[in-house]
């Protein structure tokens, strides 16, 4: 583990590190989305509208299970497949908890998820637009917002209640007691679920004060 503490980081520097990785997906994805769904709406609004809340809603599921499963996940290296999955992601995500701070480890890239997403948006094109492709919209647009989401709960403080909230509760997911729970980015609820939410010790501690109106130290923003 790295010798620095949070009192000698830039964190300036690091969010603006963090930040520079984020924009290529935000903008590519972004793009795509808007564009499949405004062609998806004006052909069949209602269907384009369901399949578009259906994938917000099936990526809260999936950001969950990937956090937990693959990038809290352990692949022993090997022969095979089994040395791919090791080199893949065995690194990933240790890194991140080992320096929270450190911009290069807080999000993803293009090249990290476009692999997957790219064969299934072509696979979506033979199909009505207000179907798979409305749903792929919507499923990248909120794995956008989780991208976000991830990077400000580690560098900026907003005032609103639900930033305070999941700030909260990444950052308890962060310290030792919470690393092999609270594996939602987004949300809370899949670790209710799965039975992976914080004791109940540990959700008062937490959330008490946000319902008593408390406002948490703010830490330097970029």
């Amino acid at each position: 583990m790295s010798n620095e503490t949070p009192a000698s980081i830039r964190w300036r520097d690091e969010a603006r590190r963090g930040r520079r990785r984020l924009y290529p997906v935000s903008v590519v994805y972004t793009v795509f989305s808007v564009a499949a769904l405004v062609h998806a709406l004006r052909i069949r609004p209602g269907a384009a509208a369901f399949a578009l809340a259906l994938g917000v809603a099936f990526w809260t599921w999936i950001e969950y299970m990937i956090h937990r499963h693959i990038l809290h996940g352990r692949f022993p290296d090997g022969p095979g497949l089994r040395h791919v999955s090791h080199k893949l992601f065995d690194h990933l995500h240790m890194e991140h908890h080992k320096r929270p701070w450190d911009g290069n480890h807080i999000n993803g890239t293009l090249k990290d998820t476009a692999w997957f997403l790219a064969p299934v948006a072509l696979v979506s094109l033979l199909l009505p637009p207000w179907t798979l492709t409305a749903f792929l919209g919507g499923l990248v647009l909120a794995y956008v917002f989780e991208e976000w989401v991830h990077h400000s709960v580690h560098f900026y403080h907003f005032d609103n209640l639900y930033f305070r909230y999941i700030k909260r509760h990444h950052m308890f997911h962060h310290s030792p007691r919470g690393a092999e729970i609270g594996f939602g980015l987004t949300n809370g609820l899949w670790d209710v679920v799965y039975r992976t939410r914080f004791p109940a010790e540990v959700r008062a501690a937490l959330y008490a004060p946000l319902r008593r109106g408390n406002r948490p130290e703010a830490r330097p923003t970029a």
